[in-house]
This record gives C-alpha cells, sequence and structure tokens, in this order.
C-alpha cells in the first residue's frame, strides 16, 4: 500500500460520477516523482466533447496505464498502447477517449527518469507516445505489467513505488530539490547544474540542464511560473478579490501582458478563458487536479 495522500479530486457537476484524483508519492520519491494521476470515467456516458482531454505543456513525462479504455491523440486517431510514454511537451496537445477509461499516470521528472534507466527521456520531448513496453529495459517490464494486472490503485501504486524506491536511493538523491511544484523543481535543477561537472558559466549550467530535462531554463522557468499563476488566480478569484495584474507580478512576470502570451503557450488560452475553462468544462479536469 502507498499510504499516500490524495490532494486533490474533481468530481464536477459537468461530469459527475468522473473520478479525478492526484495522490502525491511517498516521501521518499518526492524529488523523483511528481505525483500520480487517476481518471476513471466509467459508468458514466459523457458526451464527445466531455471526454476530450486538454492537457497543458508540462516538463514531466508521464508513463500511463490503460485498465479499460484507451485515448487518441486529437490529430492522430490511433489508440494509444495499453502502457505508454510521453515525454515533455513545450505546447498543449489534446486527446480523446472514445468511450469509458480507468487510467494510472506516473509523472516522473525526465532528470530523474534518465538518471534510474539511462533512458533518454529528454529525446521524446514532443514526441507521440510510444510503448513502454518497448521503450524500457528488461528490469521494468515485470513492474509494468504487474501493475496492469492489479486490483487497485493502492496495489499499483504501491507496485511502482515499491520497485522505484530502492532504485532512486541507491542514486543518493539528496541534492536533488523536491518535485512537489516545477518551480521548486527548476530550482533544484538549477543548482545543481551549476555544481555538477567542470565549468560553471551561464551556458555550460544551462546546457547541462537541457541536457537533464530535454528543455531550455527560460522554458521551465515559464512553466513553473505559469504554475504558479494559475494556483493564485484560483485562490484569488474564490475569495471574490481577483486581480490580474497583481497575479502576473507575484508569479515573477513582467506585467499581465507577459502572463497572457506565456499562457497562450502553454495552454492555448488566455488567462481567463483557462481560468473559466477550468471551472466550467469537464475537458480541462487534468488542471483542476493542481489548484
Amino acid at each position: 500500500m502507498s499510504g499516500a495522500p490524495v490532494l486533490n479530486e474533481t468530481d464536477t457537476p459537468a461530469a459527475a460520477g468522473a473520478q479525478s484524483r492526484f495522490i502525491a508519492p511517498r516521501l521518499a520519491l518526492g524529488s523523483c516523482l511528481r505525483g500520480f494521476v487517476v481518471r476513471c470515467t466509467a459508468g458514466r456516458a459523457l458526451r464527445p466533447d466531455e471526454r476530450l482531454n486538454h492537457l497543458p505543456a508540462t516538463p514531466a513525462c508521464a508513463i500511463t496505464w490503460f485498465f479499460h479504455g484507451t485515448a487518441e491523440w486529437a490529430h492522430e486517431r490511433v489508440p494509444a498502447p495499453r502502457i505508454s510514454f510521453c515525454g515533455p511537451r513545450t505546447k498543449p496537445a489534446t486527446s480523446f477517449n472514445p468511450g469509458p477509461v480507468e487510467t494510472l499516470t506516473m509523472l516522473v521528472m525526465p532528470d530523474a527518469l534518465q538518471a534510474l534507466t539511462g533512458f533518454d527521456a529528454p529525446g521524446h520531448a514532443d514526441r507521440a507516445c510510444g510503448d513502454a513496453t518497448t521503450l524500457f529495459g528488461p528490469a521494468w517490464q515485470p513492474m509494468l505489467q504487474a501493475v496492469l494486472d492489479a486490483p487497485g490503485w493502492d496495489e499499483r501504486i504501491g507496485l511502482i513505488e515499491d520497485f522505484l524506491e530502492p532504485r532512486w536511493r541507491a542514486l543518493k538523491p539528496g541534492a536533488w530539490g523536491s518535485a512537489r511544484t516545477y518551480r521548486d523543481w527548476v530550482e533544484g535543477l538549477t543548482v545543481r547544474a551549476l555544481t555538477a561537472g567542470v565549468g560553471r558559466s551561464a551556458r555550460q549550467t544551462h546546457r547541462r540542464i537541457r541536457a537533464w530535462a530535454g528543455l531550455p531554463l527560460g522554458t521551465l522557468s515559464g512553466l513553473a511560473r505559469a504554475e504558479r499563476a494559475l494556483i493564485d488566480a484560483h485562490t484569488e478569484q474564490a475569495l471574490g478579490r481577483l486581480r490580474w495584474g497583481d497575479v502576473a507580478a507575484a508569479a515573477g512576470y513582467a506585467d499581465q501582458p507577459h502572463l497572457c502570451r506565456e499562457a497562450r503557450r502553454i495552454a492555448g488560452l488566455s488567462p481567463r478563458q483557462l481560468l473559466r475553462r477550468i471551472n466550467n468544462d469537464e475537458s480541462f479536469w487534468i488542471y483542476r487536479l493542481w489548484l
């Protein structure tokens, strides 16, 4: 059993019965995993527009187990493998579930996955999802299949964490920053890049970050700012005092137009549009898990 706490859950009126949860990893894996995402729409006849999944740009890699149903990328109409791998994304994407689904997604940071496996996770940035059973080595195969066969969420997450924890501890990741938020992770990544190897120039630091994460520091910092702004905006809206200029300044943007530009790049919408869709549109369920 993972013992991981549920940080957030959404069961909105727009799609009552659709279960979406974000589950934090155990403490020992907090610098490796961002967390786990559970999605189950069994027993709910969603409209076609509610079976869309609008996904933001993200530095995290994703391994997704499809226990029931499948997903298709909006531009492909090719079913995803039962155990799928996706690398980091620099732009938003949309997938579609033809029918009910039951899925578990592990969000793992690209530098951690590379350290654990030697797999070139950064090299898969912005690529179509691949079959994890062919991308990962023999040591991973029993775990990947065991999770697919396990009967419940706790058992599934426990199998993953029990597999990863001794391997992660063996790497002695004391210098790795927390992955609880993207800002924490980017700050930790930058510190490691500054102190690793020979040479600490800005160019060398940026090269290390790009090699470990697959994305440049500017892009990673933008994703971290956007996450902070979205969380702050949702909180301020709930308190009835939302001012976008204040949100932009607190998150580190030069001004409100800067926030608007980055929001469109990461989510494809302006901040106002995005917040409205998060509040009212089931297909933006993934965003609600971070709020």
